[in-house]
Formats: C-alpha cells, sequence, structure tokens
C-alpha cells in the first residue's frame, strides 16, 4: 500500500516557524531573502523526499541550493557579489557545501550545526579495525569514500568566503566535534571564521534566548561580511 503520510518522530513545524521568523527579520532589515524547498522537504511526494544519489550517496539536493543563488543573481534587485547563505542542521550542511564547493558564488554563510562530514557521521559503517566479531560488508570501503566525497570537508581546499558557526555543545543529534574538525581544517586553510558556541545547548535549542542570541548573530555577521554602504542584499 501507499508510504504513511505522517512520518513518526520529530516533527518539523517548530524548528520551521524559527527559521521562517529568521526570514522575516532579515527582510525586516532589507535583506532579500530566498527560502529554497531542496529535495528531501516534504508535501512533494516520496520521489521528491527521496531523490537518487541524495545525502551521503552524492548530495544531489545541492544543485537546488546553487539553482536558487543563479535565480538571484537575475534579479535587478539582487547584488550577485554579495549573495550569502544560513541554514540549520541539515541546511546547515548545505550551508557548508556552498562555502566549500561554491565559494565563487555565496560570498558568507552561516552553519547552524550542520553535519561536515557523512563519513564520520553515520554509524552504520564499522572500520574493520573496530569490527572485532562483525562481519564488514564488501562494499563499505566505497560507500566510506562516498559519503566523504558528499561532505564539505571534502571541498576544504576550495573554501575561502568567511562563515559563522553556531552550536550547542551537547548537541546529541549532530555531534559538537563535527564542527570543531571542520574548524580545525578551515584554519589551517586560513580561512576566516567565527563560532558562537553555546554551552550545556542541544541540538533544537531548548532556550528561547539562545534562538534570539543566534539570530542575533547571524544578522550581525551579514551585516559585517556582505553589507556595504548600508545596503542590504
Amino acid at each position: 500500500g501507499p508510504i504513511r503520510q505522517m512520518l513518526l518522530g520529530w516533527h518539523y513545524m517548530q524548528y520551521y516557524h524559527n527559521a521562517y521568523a529568521m526570514n522575516q527579520y532579515l527582510a525586516s532589515r532589507g535583506y532579500t531573502v530566498l527560502s529554497v524547498n531542496y529535495r528531501l522537504g516534504i508535501m512533494y511526494g516520496r520521489a521528491f523526499r527521496e531523490p537518487p544519489k541524495s545525502v551521503w550517496r552524492g548530495a544531489s539536493e545541492y544543485q537546488d541550493v546553487v539553482a536558487g543563488a543563479k535565480f538571484l543573481q537575475t534579479l535587478d534587485s539582487v547584488d550577485p557579489k554579495r549573495i550569502g547563505l544560513w541554514g540549520g542542521s541539515y541546511g546547515g550542511f548545505l550551508t557548508a557545501m556552498g562555502l566549500a564547493r561554491n565559494s565563487d558564488i555565496f560570498k558568507a554563510g552561516v552553519d547552524f550545526h550542520g553535519v561536515h562530514d557523512w563519513a564520520t557521521f553515520l554509524p552504520m559503517w564499522v572500520a574493520e579495525a573496530d569490527a572485532k566479531n562483525a562481519e564488514v560488508a564488501p562494499d563499505v570501503k566505497a560507500a566510506r569514500e562516498l559519503a566523504f566525497k558528499s561532505s564539505p570537508v571534502a571541498s576544504v581546499a576550495t573554501w575561502r568566503s568567511p562563515v559563522l558557526f553556531i552550536h550547542g555543545d551537547d548537541d546529541r543529534n549532530v555531534p559538537f566535534q563535527q564542527t570543531t574538525d571542520l574548524v580545525e581544517k578551515l584554519r589551517a586553510q586560513k580561512v576566516a571564521f567565527e563560532e558562537l558556541i553555546i554551552p550545556d545547548e542541544i541540538h533544537d535549542l531548548l532556550r528561547w534566548s539562545d534562538w534570539v542570541r543566534a539570530y542575533r548573530a547571524t544578522e550581525e555577521f551579514f551585516d559585517r561580511r556582505l553589507a556595504a554602504s548600508g545596503e542590504h542584499q
């Protein structure tokens, strides 16, 4: 029969309404804001939610982010040299992908608790050295290599644009180490980065004051990195 239309577990609405509020705030400050409903999203059926070569299998959904930026470049009201991006969780991953693969397009980004290396994030692969009595599938090595290539860390060498990382250090969904490991790689590449680390916070920030703090830091970062002569894009 058909797949369930109501997904079990975590509900999107709390995170979505926060992000919508932030987009509205940026718009009120003079920024042109495009919210991309990239592949993997909801409401458009199974083929849209489960596209081929997505996530660690190739990150095909990243093409939608690039397409959105190219659309913005066609607008007279947008300066194509001052396009930034931001996102949280999976949006944080896509933000890092944009900066790593296309710093020529994206000139600054704010990455909320994103995944940066699928090869170390996903628990399904057991390294042979740690396998002990477990049998390792023959395609594990190839899968790990594909997962790495589908991650921002694989393109650090071409990362040029500044980034603000926002992460709670008690995140149980995306380990804080995903950010600290990437920061070390960016430091070695001499890429400009800033951090807002929130002590004792989890993935979906518990305190409203921390959301306000994070979103205020986001706007201030974009003001410093993208705004020119008091104008926003």
